[in-house]
């Protein structure tokens, strides 16, 4: 009778093992399901794109960053900028190549084969009118009409609006430097065919008158970050740029110490090697170098606005 009571003891202490070890399985299964679940809703609502890999960030601030671009050389052609630049400065280049003038005689009357003339002339007219003229309203005028901070507001960083001004403007320029092109192609190529002119030079300048660009560029980028006043801007860089400029002229009469320290910072000292047809690699690093210390002043003067 004692051994019949134990067995039933036995079978039901078996039965409910059995059905707590059935519980057990069944919650598991259901929360692989549930997991599942949640995985494949995080999956449809994107919650795994905001986990973006580094490349796809650099490429979303890389299109950031080409859209701001692309929109500040379409406002320089929307406005005077752009034929002023241009047309004022095609006509100022041909009145300096073809007429005398006080202190260079016409090219004609050179009668060589260079485009000396032109490279002399340049860094000037740059640094007075063109340079100012491109980077007075890059960030001045949108600071003062409000449309900096609706910029801001969109998905994009402060780094990448400078970035993208600086480009637009630098496009700009670019597209002056090939509409110079068409004086030494109508000089030795047609109509006038005056001779074989060596290339290699000539490239030598147009590279030179990039790198002067790009550091005069970043400064006006500088100016035109730290004021409302597009007017302001264009003569702060306009003094500027003519200083660092102008005392390069003076450079080579200065004997000594005080003669090396002016042509250390001047620009058109950096700049004298690719005038004559040199590249000095020491002028690069520190064209290059002016550009960048400008650009990060002007990102912080722009990123200063979340201190105040």
């Amino acid at each position: 009778m004692a051994s019949t009571e134990e067995a039933k003891r036995d079978a039901k202490k078996n039965k409910d093992e059995d059905v707590d070890k059935a519980i057990d399985q069944e919650e598991e299964r259901d929360e692989e399901e549930t997991d599942e679940e949640e995985e494949s809703e995080k999956e449809a609502s994107g919650e795994h794109a905001r986990v973006a890999p580094l490349d796809g960030g650099g490429a979303r601030g890389v299109r950031n960053v080409a859209t701001i671009a692309i929109r500040e050389l379409r406002s320089y052609f929307d406005s005077l900028v752009a034929y002023v630049v241009l047309g004022g400065s095609m006509a100022a280049l041909g009145l300096y190549f073809f007429h005398d003038l006080p202190l260079t005689p016409s090219f004609w009357r050179v009668d060589r084969a260079s485009l000396n003339h032109m490279f002399e002339f340049f860094p000037l007219w740059l640094s007075i009118i063109i340079i100012p003229l491109v980077t007075m309203r890059a960030l001045a005028e949108e600071k003062r009409s409000g449309t900096l901070e609706l910029l801001i507001t969109m998905p994009v960083r402060d780094s990448e609006v400078i970035l993208g001004k600086y480009l637009g403007a630098l496009a700009m320029i670019l597209i002056l430097f090939l509409a110079t092109l068409i004086y030494p192609i109508a000089m030795f190529k047609w109509p006038w065919s005056l001779g074989p002119l060596d290339w290699g030079p000539v490239s030598a300048g147009y590279l030179g008158l990039v790198l002067f660009s790009m550091a005069g560029l970043a400064v006006g980028l500088l100016f035109s970050s730290i004021t409302e006043s597009q007017i302001i801007a264009f003569f702060l860089t306009a003094f500027t740029l003519a200083i660092l400029c102008g005392i390069g002229y003076f450079a080579e009469g200065v004997k000594g110490g005080l003669g090396d320290a002016v042509t250390f910072v001047s620009l058109y000292s950096r700049y004298q090697g690719f005038e004559r047809g040199l590249i000095d690699t020491k002028a690069v690093v520190y064209f290059l170098s002016i550009a960048t210390i400008c650009l990060l002043f002007a990102f912080r003067s722009l990123e200063s606005r979340k201190w105040s």
